[in-house]
């Protein structure tokens, strides 16, 4: 059972059973629409990463240069007809179609802002997990073996990409935390497509880790975001090894899976470069679009840094039971 989360984290439940109704009576036409789409043209961008490491505000830097399509929080409701939602969303939102300013209240920017990943605001970006577990049926563990990915409907998957790719006319890009554990399997159904692998301090993305905890659930004994395979030997640990287990095996596992495909598919960007030099990080992009035979005449001009928000909060004794783990760990002593 789900331990229960703090107020403020709840589902809606009046709005899940709406989400759920208006869902079902859109999958239909949805259906019917993606007959039309097979897969993407541009190269799908996927943040990967271990949670609490920078994901959300790399795709709010992304999707406010204007040059990617990305999940709204408004297009996310739509998660059985992510096209149908597209096409309402520029009806409600998009300059190109205002007819005197009747939705000009729904108009935002992007604040970089954001709660534990959930972002405010029409068009402020959104995890999109409803989307990818449609599609990757995931249980306790974030991994599915060969077995599952043979019954993952690829299709109609690539189909839903390259159907929204085509209604923004622009690369798509989203968070893939969700399948860090099956990589490999998602570069050979999508043959274009970048993988960004961010990674944060271990000790300061650890100790974020459990704030969250405590944030979310009211205590750091729950775990909190994606669990790696190593879970089911983690949870008899103490919350400090937990944490330090979790951030280690999480890019263990990426960067073991972005090994076996082509370096032009995939790039890595630490959170503390990434504030200092965001524009490095933009160009780096950059090339690897080139690279996979996209052209990419992208100017840059969003902002020169990010604030690091690096700070250790934790007592001494803390800290230290972290980063012992974080080296037993990685010296395979466990």
């Amino acid at each position: 059972m789900e331990p229960d989360r703090q107020e403020d984290f709840r589902r809606n439940e009046r709005l899940e059973a709406l989400l759920q109704e208006l869902n079902g009576m859109l999958a239909r036409a949805e259906e019917g629409i993606l007959q039309n789409y097979l897969r993407p043209r541009y190269p799908v961008i996927l943040l990967v990463g271990c949670a609490r490491a920078g994901s959300t505000l790399t795709l709010q830097w992304l999707a406010d240069t204007g040059i990617f399509a990305y999940p709204t929080n408004l297009l996310s409701r739509f998660y059985r007809a992510p096209y149908i939602g597209a096409r309402i969303q520029q009806m409600l939102t998009d300059p190109r179609y205002n007819f005197r300013g009747e939705f000009s209240d729904l108009a935002g920017t992007i604040d970089f802002s954001s709660e534990l990943g959930k972002t405010r605001g029409t068009l402020a970006p959104n995890e999109f997990w409803y989307f990818w577990r449609r599609f990757f049926p995931y249980g306790e563990i974030q991994k599915l073996d060969e077995d599952a990915l043979e019954n993952i409907d690829v299709s109609t998957f690539l189909a839903e990409l390259a159907a929204l790719e085509a209604a923004f006319d622009k690369p798509f890009i989203s968070k893939g935390l969700i399948i860090n554990w099956n990589i490999p399997f998602i570069a050979r159904i999508l043959d274009k497509a970048l993988f960004i692998h961010i990674t944060r301090q271990p000790l300061d993305n650890a100790q974020s880790l459990l704030e969250s905890r405590k944030k979310y659930f009211g205590t750091i004994q729950e775990w909190y975001s994606f669990k790696p395979p190593e879970f089911m030997r983690l949870r008899e640990r103490s919350p400090y090894e937990q944490v330090a287990g979790q951030v280690y095996f999480t890019n263990r596992a990426i960067s073991k899976g972005l090994e076996q495909i082509n370096q032009d598919r995939w790039m890595h960007v630490s959170y503390e470069a990434f504030c200092q030099d965001p524009a490095g990080v933009f160009f780096t992009i950059r090339e690897k679009f080139l690279k996979q035979d996209y052209t990419a005449d992208w100017s840059y001009s969003g902002p020169e840094r990010f604030e690091c928000k690096n700070r250790i909060r934790l007592a001494e004794n803390e800290a230290r039971q972290i980063m012992n783990a974080y080296t037993s760990f990685a010296q395979g002593n466990w």
